[in-house]
């Protein structure tokens, strides 16, 4: 399958100078995980809602004046939407992420992929592929923390 047919459509985005309140509501508000980060028209980074408590609440920011620079994830690894959903597991495995922001060729975004869209949308013999990749990530943040 190509990840178009996965993935979630109507990729949101935000500016690096986004105020780290901002950026907690809209993730509450449109009630996801993620948001790219994009500068001058280009996706230079990702912020989950794991990276706004870890990096934002426990190092003591100020929400009013933190922005989603001060919080994201540095560079950006993503895929195309004519891939396949192979293509985009294994870039998930090899770099440890949840979250996959998608382009077109163009090279402008549109959608997001998630470890859940790969698990739910994708065929069936990658379900057992994902919860492995859950796993691991889980016992990855266990042992970090």
């Amino acid at each position: 399958m190509r990840i178009k047919e996965l993935m979630t459509n109507h990729a949101e985005w935000i500016e690096a100078s986004t105020p780290l309140r901002d950026v907690s509501r809209t993730l509450r508000d449109k009630n996801i995980g993620c948001l790219p980060v994009g500068e001058n028209d280009r996706l230079i980074g990702m912020v989950t809602d794991r990276d706004v408590c870890c990096r934002g609440v426990a190092d003591g920011l100020d929400p009013e004046k933190a922005t989603a620079r001060d919080v994201m994830t540095d560079g950006i690894i993503w895929c195309y939407d004519d891939q396949t959903e192979k293509d985009a597991a294994e870039l998930m495995d090899k770099n440890g992420i949840r979250h996959l922001p998608v382009l077109n060729r163009q090279k402008r975004i549109v959608g997001v992929l998630s470890l859940g869209d790969l698990a739910f949308r994708g065929p069936q013999r990658l379900g057992g592929e994902v919860i492995k990749l859950i796993s691991r990530d889980a016992e990855r943040h266990a042992k970090s923390a």
